[in-house]
């Protein structure tokens, strides 16, 4: 595309592409990068529906501007200097992640998340999450066409974007995926009361977690919570019964949860005695939850992920 600025002819070289994740821009670079060697002075840029803030530090790093349908752009070329960023993606399409957050998919992310650091075999990430080999395969492949996985000596795996993978999975999850049913307690709500929670389906042998404020009340014991949330296996009457709670609409303070998949259950953390989620299941629970859930969840982030 060529204009006139200030009496000098400009070109921009546009390649419009309908994504912008990371490994689709990091092709663009190349071909752009390409074409900018045949065609000296053209100024290359790239066009999409929505270019992340990972796919624009590409971008940028490697000299190119970026345009994109939500107002996100960088062109800087001679004395021209315009740059808009942070806008949100106003047309979102799930599609292209849809299997990759899938509830067994999710599986393979959660083990990854909980140990970034570590160098995975394949067969060794599948017993983790408890998927079949081919499953935990196709994860990874989508992992590696988005840069978020490298592949290492020996064909190790190893989670290279943990902070990217984390920000995709919270966007396509929501805790409401879980069935909730909610009791009452005349009790208070407090850690005594978490605690007989524990004692009651341990009893049961029912597998249970502790997660949204009631998880991070015991992971930063600074956190108040005005509610139990925990996810439990089975069905909860029982436990209810045992506990004296009485059912609770929109004002109980008890929320039992069918979890929507066994992965919520993977590598619990144990804190005075009880279990709760691991760290990035607490943090997507947390991060969509109306009563101060996303404070919470920058919390947990910050003081006890890493990334």
């Amino acid at each position: 595309m060529k204009f006139k600025f200030g009496g000098d002819e400009q070109t921009l070289l546009l390649e419009i592409t309908s994504l912008g994740q990371p490994r689709q821009i990091r092709e663009t670079v190349t071909r752009l990068g390409e074409l900018r060697a045949e065609l000296g002075g053209a100024y290359p840029v790239a066009v999409a529906q929505y270019i992340s803030p990972q796919g624009a530090a590409i971008l940028k790093r490697n000299g190119l501007g970026y345009l994109d349908l939500s107002g996100n752009c960088h062109l800087a070329f001679g004395n021209v200097l315009i740059e808009k960023e942070g806008k949100p993606n106003l047309r979102p399409s799930t599609r292209p992640l849809k299997a990759l957050f899938a509830p067994r998919a999710t599986r393979v992310i959660r083990a990854l998340l909980v140990e970034p650091g570590h160098l995975w075999r394949l067969d060794e990430l599948a017993r983790s999450a408890q998927v079949s080999l081919g499953h935990a395969h196709n994860v990874v492949k989508r992992l590696v066409e988005l840069a978020w996985l490298d592949r290492g000596e020996q064909q190790r795996i190893h989670l290279s974007k943990p902070a990217d993978l984390l920000d995709a999975w919270v966007d396509a999850y929501t805790y409401r995926l879980n069935e909730a049913t909610t009791y009452f307690s005349p009790e208070r709500i407090t850690r005594k009361l978490v605690g007989e929670i524990a004692r009651v389906a341990q009893e049961g042998g029912r597998r249970f977690v502790f997660t949204l404020h009631s998880g991070a009340a015991l992971v930063a014991p600074n956190v108040r919570f005005p509610a139990i949330h925990c996810y439990l296996e089975g069905d909860p009457e029982p436990v209810a019964k045992a506990l004296g709670l009485r059912p609770g609409d929109d004002e109980g303070n008890v929320h039992l949860l069918a979890p929507y998949d066994p992965g919520v259950f993977h590598a619990p953390i144990t804190k005075s005695g009880v279990p709760v989620v691991c760290l990035p299941q607490l943090y997507a629970d947390l991060y969509h939850y109306e009563r101060r859930g996303r404070e919470q969840a920058a919390h947990i982030r910050r003081e006890a992920m890493g990334f």
